[in-house]
């Protein structure tokens, strides 16, 4: 089943894991498996029911805690998420993505304070995530710091150099802060590399 999801038969895997749990009704991980096969398949309601037989067998599983803050999250379900990042973190207090996936929720949530908080952390953990980086620029625009946001997203660009989101955040930062032909340069770069908000923003901006 597993094997299926990685070669993107999630319909495959869910057979296959339908069958692992008649054998052994008692196995969390093909439970939580299955969740993440309806997910790809954008049935999060399913996917969040998995979880929740997963972790009623198994409630210190972090992975289905973080993967039914996930499926949460697709739903809007932001304070829910939240609360099941929290038990992920308190598991496992050293995942980088369990902080950024938080910090992602907390700002679609309004609370940009706790976002950025949670983002550096994941930024301490792991200085190389370029999304972190990028996620963080995009609370400090929020908030209307937009040479902070500016320097966040570089340096997402300097880690990934084919980041279309930075390119284009960083660009809309740039025009905020009447740097038009830094815009411009940016709305291109995110452009070529198919960021189709930015060709919309070059069109209009740029000619």
């Amino acid at each position: 089943g597993n094997t299926k999801s990685i070669l993107g038969n999630h319909q495959g895997a869910i057979a296959d894991f339908n069958k692992a749990i008649e054998i052994d009704q008692q196995d969390f991980q093909s439970y939580s498996n299955r969740g993440n096969a309806k997910g790809r398949l954008g049935d999060y309601h399913g996917a969040i029911s998995d979880y929740n037989k997963a972790l009623k067998i198994n409630p210190q599983d972090a992975i289905s805690n973080y993967n039914r803050g996930f499926a949460k999250s697709y739903l809007g379900d932001y304070k829910g998420a939240i609360t099941d990042y929290n038990k992920a973190l308190k598991i496992n207090p050293q995942s980088a993505s369990y902080y950024y996936r938080r910090g992602i929720a907390k700002r679609e949530s309004g609370d940009y304070q706790g976002a950025i908080a949670d983002l550096n952390k994941t930024i301490e953990i792991n200085p190389q995530y370029a999304n972190a980086l990028n996620h963080r620029g995009v609370v400090k625009y929020k908030l209307g710091d937009y040479q902070g946001a500016i320097a966040d997203y570089s340096k997402a660009i300097e880690i990934d150099s084919q980041n279309a989101d930075a390119y284009r955040n960083r660009g809309v930062a740039k025009g905020r802060s009447s740097d038009l032909q830094g815009m411009c340069f940016d709305f291109r770069k995110a452009s070529s590399l198919g960021n189709e908000m930015a060709v919309k923003a070059l069109n209009k901006f740029c000619q």
